[in-house]
Formats: C-alpha cells, sequence, structure tokens
C-alpha cells in the first residue's frame, strides 16, 4: 500500500489531468482571488471550477500551509527524488547542485515532478536521481560533440553526464556544466 506521501504525490501529478491545472496554477489563481480561508478556497474550487470534493481539499491544504510558510511545494518534489534505495544519492545531488549555484547569483532551481531544472535566462541543464546508484547530469552545449562520458541525450538537454560517485564529479565535468551556463 502506498504511503500518504506517495499518495499525495500520485493525486498532485494527476491534478492537470484530473482538474485541468497543475498545482502551481491553481495557487496562482487562489492568490489572484486573494482567498484565505479553506471555505472560501473550496467554494472557488468547487463551485466556479467543477473541482470534485477530494482534489479541491488537498490543493486548499497545500495552498494554505504554504502561505503560512509551511513546505513549498519544491521542497517536496524535492524530497521525492530521494525515495526509497535512491536516498543514498543525495549526497552527490547535493554536491551537483551545489556547484550549479556556485556559477552565479543567477542561477535558479527549478523542481520538477523527476528532477531539478537549472536555469539561469533559460534552463541549461538538470539534475536527476536517476536509479539507487547514479544521478544524471544532463547539459544543453550547443555545438559540442558528445564523447566518451559526455553522452548525446535526447530530450531537453543535448548531453548527458552519468555521475555514480563524488569522485567522478571532477573537473573534467564541472567544465562542462560551467560551459552549459555560459551558453545560457
Amino acid at each position: 500500500m502506498a504511503s500518504p506521501e506517495e499518495q499525495l504525490q500520485s493525486m498532485v501529478k494527476n491534478m492537470p489531468e484530473k482538474t485541468g491545472k497543475s498545482l502551481e496554477q491553481w495557487f496562482k489563481l487562489i492568490k489572484a482571488q486573494g482567498l484565505e480561508t479553506h471555505g472560501e478556497i473550496m467554494k472557488l474550487l468547487k463551485g466556479e471550477h467543477g473541482v470534485s470534493h477530494g482534489f479541491a481539499n488537498t490543493i486548499a491544504i497545500m495552498y494554505r500551509q504554504q502561505a503560512a510558510g509551511g513546505p513549498s511545494r519544491g521542497s517536496e518534489l524535492e524530497a521525492a527524488y530521494f525515495s526509497g534505495a535512491k536516498a543514498a544519492m543525495q549526497p552527490l545531488y547535493a554536491q551537483v547542485v551545489k556547484a550549479a549555484q556556485a556559477l552565479g547569483k543567477d542561477v535558479e532551481l527549478a523542481p520538477k515532478q523527476t528532477y531539478m531544472s537549472l536555469r539561469r535566462k533559460k534552463q541549461f541543464g538538470i539534475v536527476q536521481v536517476s536509479s539507487k546508484d547514479r544521478v544524471d547530469l544532463g547539459l544543453i552545449l550547443k555545438g559540442v560533440p558528445a564523447s566518451g562520458r559526455l553522452e548525446a541525450w535526447g530530450g531537453m538537454c543535448t548531453h548527458r553526464v552519468r555521475l555514480s560517485s563524488a569522485k567522478e564529479f571532477d573537473k573534467q565535468v564541472k567544465d562542462w556544466l560551467k560551459q552549459a551556463y555560459s551558453q545560457a
């Protein structure tokens, strides 16, 4: 049976399909309406937007929790990256994220469902806990051929470096990270 945290993650993941908007979009709508109480939020979501009671209640609770300074949506997403056996990868993940942040004050971390987006003016990479023994560093490197550890990778990043230990996050990888940052 799924834990309460896993159930919540599943609910948030399915929210766009089931309600027509993501949690972040609902938060923006509620904030724009200036609503504060649970009842006001429930009335808006259920009455004006036809959201089912379960989703409306979850959205209202999470919105009010965040408004009160509780855990942010991003911290919940990030914590989910280390579920189960993936917990062992947290120190390596933290090292990569810290190195990205050290590149400049304009680095923005944007947590997604399964990875952390690294952004500047635009995205320049991602850090993804892919398995119990690997963190993938995805990079957007224009005009750089894939070679050796710097693999071609489809999707939003042009390249990937597979990391299984802090030792592998060496000067060469940090230079690729810096190059992606400078191109963004």
